[in-house]
């Protein structure tokens, strides 16, 4: 059971709409980190446009940022 509750109802807030949406139509649900930062919807803006901005920078190779998300989320034990 997770300490922090996650919320996955956008509540009208329309920070969390957008995000919800574009979340879910991308990928089929909601990542749990995006449900904690939900508690602070320009947090999560935020968050997001950081993790965009990291992926546009041109730093690694397209085609390796998605291996390194999954060797990430290995190493931690999480789900992927």
């Amino acid at each position: 059971m997770p300490r922090v509750r996650e919320i996955e109802d956008d509540g009208g807030d329309p920070i969390l709409e957008e995000l919800f949406a574009k979340e879910r139509e991308l990928f089929g649900g909601l990542f749990n980190t995006t449900k904690v930062f939900a508690h602070c919807p320009p947090i999560l803006k935020a968050a997001k446009q950081l993790s965009a901005s990291i992926e546009k920078s041109g730093r690694l190779p397209a085609s390796l940022v998605p291996l390194v998300y999954l060797r990430v989320a290995l190493i931690n034990g999480c789900p992927f």
